[in-house]
């Protein structure tokens, strides 16, 4: 019996990726997302998903593609990565896709000379092709590290600013 991948189907753009199913912990509706001061370009902001601040990679910068803009499809598909929790801002996500490996390639060359080193390989379905992602190798260590150091800053700042409003807020009553 053969192996089978399963994994999580989003598109970004006009393509098709997969991620391993182990990896995403829940998708979510696009939430409110805050906007970090001097983050790396393809990291759209922070979200509080349940008290929680997580980082939000926007996947079509992430990838190098041109972007769609926001749609009701967007999603957010939350993934944890080494210890961290981070969620990938996609254009939609699909059902759960079962690829047997015997239809699953190894990356092109061109694709690992360009250093796209999170592409494990490309599984052929029916009517569409499948980019398997690596979600472990999407970041860098140190962008990994950067993104978790703007989360807890835009999570300092957003405590902050809430701290500011009760005491307006206080203010305000005992005028």
């Amino acid at each position: 019996m053969s192996k089978v991948h399963q994994l999580v189907g989003f598109r970004t753009g006009s393509e098709y990726f997969g991620v391993p199913i182990a990896k995403v912990k829940e998708i979510v509706p696009v939430p409110e997302i805050t906007a970090v001061p001097e983050a790396p370009e393809f990291l759209n902001g922070v979200m509080n998903l349940r008290g929680r601040i997580v980082p939000v990679i926007e996947m079509d910068r992430r990838l190098g593609m041109a972007g769609q803009g926001r749609k009701k499809t967007n999603r957010v598909l939350v993934l944890e990565i080494d210890g961290s929790m981070v969620g990938l801002l996609v254009e939609s996500s699909s059902e759960i896709l079962k690829v047997p490996e015997e239809l699953v390639e190894p990356p092109p060359g061109l694709i690992s000379s360009l250093g796209a080193n999170y592409v494990t390989g490309v599984g052929k379905l029916k009517d569409k092709i499948i980019v398997l992602l690596d979600v472990a190798r999407l970041l860098s260590p140190e962008e990994l590290k950067k993104i978790g150091a703007s989360a807890v800053e835009a999570s300092e700042v957003r405590s902050k600013s809430e701290g500011e409003r009760a005491a307006d807020e206080g203010r305000q009553e005992l005028a």
